[in-house]
């Protein structure tokens, strides 16, 4: 029930006691197989049973770490001597399309939410991605094409990660990301890889398993210690500080968020097809300011976030709401309840048909927080605001 053990040798003594046919039952594959099974194969297998609602699965700290020992670096090479007769020809007009819907749909998610259009992204891999994956390309295409397929199986573990708090939502982001990294590795693509391992962190963040975190953040920070690309160790470096800050370790924290400073103060890289390229000054101004504040160092939290908003600029709605949402909470925490409730009367103009799971607990944290000023016709008002918003 907790997803930790296989059943192994005596499920079918426990289906005989209870009657049941063990072939009749989809139990999950042992971990120690599912390890090993082709990238391809394994994350179409996944795209299907989420389309088709047939397989439940849970998110655990052993799967996210286990991660680090998956890919399988002859895949690509394998694959260009394997191909099935009349099986599909893929050239960069194939990989280009894959980066285009990629774009189209995280600009969606980024303004909307994750819960908007997520089936579209996985029945794009298991529909029209699918016969590409399993077609005939060179070895040059063929790690484009994964690349390409990762930033793509990347998303739709982050649409299924902000769509909801469910078990099964956060078992398919995590194992969405899992098979992002596979695929940028087999691709030899360090910065798509480390993005993997930066989700699967943030992901551990979120569910409590902080030392996992902090494991998965150094080895995000060693995938992209060696690109040329500021943004890109910026973000790594900030993930790191996030996890080491959630440990409690101040000193790992305070030294990777400087690392993080650092890079993003340099001239960012050129174009192209940068995955890190979203990870703004604006951006990076208000993890900081998250990470300061869990350190307790709230008028410089206050601060980043005030950049955040106000002078970098966010472009996305999604990420100006939340913005807004974590600045109202720290300007309460200084005592500025006016000004906390100035900022939270934005947000909630921000939030309004949005789904994401990051903004609906930003809309029930909000109205916790505003009961104890229920003698308080705004608080009031916003508490109920907050009500219909969140529908």
């Amino acid at each position: 029930m907790e997803g930790e053990r296989t059943p192994g040798h005596w499920w079918p003594y426990i289906a005989q006691v209870l009657g049941l046919d063990p072939e009749a039952i989809d139990l999950p594959e042992p971990m120690p197989a599912a390890l090993h099974t082709d990238t391809v194969a394994s994350v179409l297998h996944l795209g299907r049973s989420d389309v088709e609602r047939r397989e439940f699965v849970l998110a655990s700290s052993g799967y996210a770490l286990s991660v680090l020992g998956l890919p399988d670096m002859d895949s690509i090479t394998r694959r260009t001597k394997t191909a099935l007769p009349g099986a599909v020809r893929v050239g960069q007009g194939e990989v280009a399309a894959v980066r285009h819907m990629v774009k189209a749909l995280g600009d969606s998610a980024s303004e909307l939410g994750g819960g908007h259009a997520r089936h579209l992204a996985v029945r794009y891999l298991t529909q029209d991605v699918a016969p590409w994956l399993e077609g005939r390309f060179t070895e040059a295409t063929g790690r484009d094409l994964f690349s390409a397929t990762s930033q793509l199986v990347h998303l739709a573990g982050w649409m299924a990660q902000d769509e909801g708090d469910t078990p099964e939502l956060r078992g398919l982001a995590q194992r969405y990301y899992a098979h992002s990294f596979r695929l940028a590795a087999e691709a030899s693509d360090p910065e798509l890889s480390a993005t993997a391992l930066r989700g699967l962190a943030v992901q551990c963040v979120d569910l409590g398993y902080r030392a996992e975190a902090v494991q998965l953040g150094e080895a995000c920070v060693d995938y992209g210690r060696h690109l040329d690309n500021p943004r890109a160790v910026a973000y790594y470096e900030a993930t790191l500080a996030n996890a080491a800050a959630q440990d409690d370790d101040r000193r790992m924290a305070t030294k990777h968020l400087a690392m993080s400073e650092a890079a993003i103060g340099r001239p960012a890289a050129a174009g192209g097809d940068s995955w890190a390229a979203h990870y703004s000054p604006g951006r990076w101004a208000h993890e900081s300011g998250m990470i300061l504040s869990r350190l307790g160092d709230l008028d410089a939290a206050e601060e980043h976030l005030h950049l955040a908003l106000d002078i970098h600029g966010l472009d996305r709605r999604r990420t100006r709401a939340i913005v807004l949402a974590d600045l109202g909470g720290v300007r309460l925490r200084q005592g500025d309840v006016d000004g906390a409730m100035s900022t939270w009367c934005e947000f909630l103009d921000c939030a309004d048909g949005i789904r994401s799971v990051k903004v609906q607990a930003a809309l029930q944290d909000m109205r916790v927080r505003l009961r104890r000023y229920s003698g308080v016709p705004e608080a009031q008002e916003l508490r109920e605001q907050a009500a219909r918003i969140a529908g």
